[in-house]
């Protein structure tokens, strides 16, 4: 029975995938996908199995995420899923990439860092009057 094991990030959220011969159920944080709200994040996460189509039918996700938001979260968890099934399948790769690219590649943006005499703002300044 073969194994496969990937990683995705994105802003502060970390998640990581396994993937083995199984019966099609995607468990994330163990809890099956289906209960997961919000429907759009749940949608987000399983569209790398749903575009594997049937050689993903057969194969059971289960991914550990933690850190970030619900948003970040849901994105990590998508790269994550998407390299997982690229290693099981590489025929996946380019159906994934002409998709859409984050599937496979990591978003590597992240919080800029709050300046001095910002407010917890990376940029705005205190404004001054000059009288």
């Amino acid at each position: 029975m073969k194994v496969f094991h990937a990683a995705g990030k994105r802003k502060r959220a970390v998640a990581r995938a396994t993937i083995r011969q199984g019966k099609g159920n995607v468990i994330v944080n163990h809890k099956h996908l289906d209960f997961l709200e919000p429907k759009m994040y749940r949608l987000r996460m399983l569209e790398p199995v749903l575009l594997a189509g049937e050689s993903a039918k057969g194969m059971d996700v289960w991914v550990r995420v933690f850190g970030g938001g619900p948003a970040s979260q849901a994105d990590a968890t998508r790269l994550a899923i998407g390299r997982a099934l690229v290693k099981s399948n590489p025929a996946l790769k380019q159906v994934f990439l002409d998709y859409d690219r984050r599937i496979l590649v990591a978003d590597v943006r992240r919080k800029e860092a709050a300046k001095p005499n910002s407010h917890g703002q990376a940029r705005a300044k205190r404004q001054k009057s000059y009288r």
